[in-house]
């Protein structure tokens, strides 16, 4: 039986991803919850398409589940050395709703990149960008998946102990960060 909502957010579009991979770990991890992957297929951020048109559905809906979700996993490829620009696209298109969905949310961030050093300017660079929205960034600890290739089984599921525990450890912490409201 699901226990609140979790939303995840993945910086790769690809439906294969690694990062998408790290998501439904988490997720497993964190359960029980009613998890919902957040599609950011949205056109680039254009203030003269806002004036035009308003705010894509897209941009709505990903606000409006940030602000329904009881907490909040991102997780990011590192695209030379800082997050990728899909993310930042959704982030800065996010900021432009009346929501404030981020507001108060507990968030917890993690990497999967192929490089061995697992997505450490990803990790830092998306703290960066989400301080102004003031969330409850969980400090950690660090999920930082390195050498991807190697790190997930036919199934998706994380092959490393010591990943797997850190992940283990981010999750139960997000749970008690929602659960102490």
């Amino acid at each position: 039986m699901a226990s609140g909502k979790l939303l995840g957010i993945s910086g790769s579009l690809r439906a294969g991803s690694y990062n998408r991979r790290l998501l439904r770990e988490a997720a497993r991890l964190y359960d029980p919850a009613e998890f919902v992957e957040a599609d950011l297929r949205l056109p680039l951020y254009d203030g003269d398409l806002e004036d035009a048109e308003g705010l894509p559905d897209g941009v709505v809906r990903l606000a409006e589940q940030i602000k329904a979700a009881d907490a909040v996993i991102i997780s990011g490829p590192e695209y030379n050395k800082a997050i990728s620009g899909v993310l930042k696209n959704a982030l800065d298109w996010v900021s432009r709703t009346k929501l404030a969905p981020w507001r108060d949310k507990p968030v917890a961030i993690m990497a999967a990149t192929g490089g061995r050093a697992g997505g450490e300017r990803t990790q830092w660079t998306l703290r960066l960008c989400l301080t102004p929205f003031r969330p409850r960034i969980l400090p950690g600890p660090e999920v930082l998946v390195g050498n991807t290739d190697t790190q997930f089984d036919a199934e998706g599921r994380l092959v490393n102990d010591r990943y797997l525990a850190a992940l283990g450890e981010l999750m139960s912490d997000l749970r008690k960060e929602v659960d102490r409201g």
